[in-house]
């Protein structure tokens, strides 16, 4: 099968490869996905750049969508012909989604509904997740204000859409040139957090009390918005990143003060009832018609470098997505 992969961490022109490697074959209780699409996430590159390789051979992507071609032992043949989406392909094992095949356990692989084609398929394991459980954390928002930070970009584009379905009223920050797709996204005022003071302008906007919520994408810049009285008391932030690698530091009186309530995620250990959960809510809304996806460019695996490098750039609004087939 053609693959793309690394045997070292490093820049992406220097490390990543692409070439023929044995197609893999399923164990009991796994099926073998031919692979139309691979998604390129943030942390696919982080993992690239600098995360300790757990096999002398990495094919990157955790994110990817095609169809079921094989099953192990254990698992029904009806499945054969089935359109699917992956989650975790690349977490914790070495062989992901940047191939024409992956084989994964059989509950990794979800059916893809009607109404998504496979670009749409490839954002689903991450991006989507992640906002899914995100706005999950969050119980019932009806009537209350989340603020959203990044809600132009890959996950923030679909925490805004959630948000929505469940009746909140979001706030959104994005830079000038992802303000668009926070709008497009439902977004009901979007902050451009260069050159404003987000904390002021949240506060204007809910008459001095601050945000009933936040979901937020990097805790490293949010902690000060937190000191500063960007949430409202007894409010609470759902974080899922920080751009920076070390600690972070946060004001206690602040939290305990206000009573404010913070938690941190990593989509990829959700508890198989929280992803049951993100999963059932992500297929409502696709199935109803309802979750728009936003690709902002697609590239061919042979041009893997070039994705790796965009992602790492910040120079696409919308998911990085690459074609196998």
């Amino acid at each position: 099968m053609k693959a793309a992969w690394y045997e070292h961490n490093g820049p992406a022109a220097r490390v990543l490869e692409v070439g023929d490697m044995p197609a893999p074959k399923p164990g009991a209780g796994e099926v073998r996905v031919r692979l139309h699409t691979s998604g390129v996430n943030p942390s696919d590159v982080k993992g690239r750049k600098g995360r300790e390789p757990v096999a002398p051979r990495i094919i990157p992507h955790s994110d990817g969508a095609g169809e079921v071609d094989l099953v192990g032992d254990g698992v029904n043949h009806a499945r054969i012909g089935e359109r699917v989406w992956i989650w975790n392909g690349q977490w914790r094992r070495p062989f992901g989604t940047a191939a024409e095949y992956i084989v994964v356990p059989e509950e990794q692989a979800v059916a893809l509904p009607k109404q998504a084609d496979y670009a749409a398929g490839a954002c689903f394991g991450i991006p989507a997740l992640t906002a899914s459980h995100a706005v999950n954390l969050h119980g019932e928002i009806g009537g209350k204000t989340l603020l959203i930070t990044g809600a132009g970009s890959s996950v923030g584009y679909y925490a805004v859409q959630f948000a929505k379905a469940k009746g909140a009223r979001v706030i959104g920050t994005a830079s000038g040139a992802r303000a668009d797709l926070a709008r497009q996204a439902g977004a009901d005022f979007v902050i451009d957090y260069k050159v404003k003071d987000v904390t002021k302008v949240v506060k204007d906007l809910t008459s001095g009390k601050g945000a009933h919520g936040i979901i937020d994408m990097d805790f490293s810049s949010t902690a000060s918005l937190i000191a500063n009285g960007v949430l409202a008391p007894h409010g609470k932030t759902v974080c899922y990143g920080s751009n920076a690698h070390g600690d972070v530091q946060v004001s206690f009186p602040t939290m305990l003060w206000n009573s404010l309530t913070l938690q941190i995620f990593l989509v990829y250990e959700l508890l198989p009832q929280e992803r049951k959960a993100a999963i059932e809510q992500l297929n409502r809304e696709i199935s109803a018609g309802h979750l728009k996806h936003a690709i902002g460019k697609r590239f061919r695996l042979d041009d893997i470098v070039a994705a790796h490098e965009a992602v790492e750039n910040g120079e696409v609004a919308g998911n990085v997505v690459i074609d196998i087939s």
